[in-house]
């Protein structure tokens, strides 16, 4: 199970880690239900970790505009176990999308610094 809060403006957050070669960093990220990726982070996150880059996607955001996204390797540290996953590469607030959450169930308690649980559906 991990914990995480809801922020001032009711969006529920989790500490998520992110490791690539002997680099780790601790990042407070956004869920964003409407995000499929695993993670998104800004350039200068993705550059200071020294992610690889893998290719290039298209994405379409909230407002139906379609995008080009670099998407970077990355491991994270979810639910205490290592995961290999994908970084799409972005300016905007560290996401976290539904790959992420993929098998887990997610409680919000929506109000500030509310509750957020994420729990392993196989548990």
């Amino acid at each position: 199970m991990m914990q995480g809060y809801g922020n001032k403006n009711y969006e529920a957050t989790i500490l998520v880690v992110v490791r690539s070669n002997a680099k780790l960093k601790s990042i407070n990220a956004v869920i964003d239900t409407g995000f499929t990726g695993f993670l998104s982070l800004p350039n200068d996150i993705i550059t200071e970790l020294g992610l690889p880059w893998s290719y290039r996607d298209r994405g379409t955001l909230g407002d139906g505009s379609e995008v080009l996204f670099d998407i970077y390797d990355a491991v994270a540290i979810w639910d205490g176990k290592s995961q290999e996953i994908e970084v799409n590469s972005a300016e905007t607030d560290p996401l976290i999308g539904m790959s992420m959450l993929r098998g887990y169930r997610l409680q919000v308690y929506t109000i500030e610094g509310g509750l957020v649980i994420i729990t392993d559906l196989s548990d």
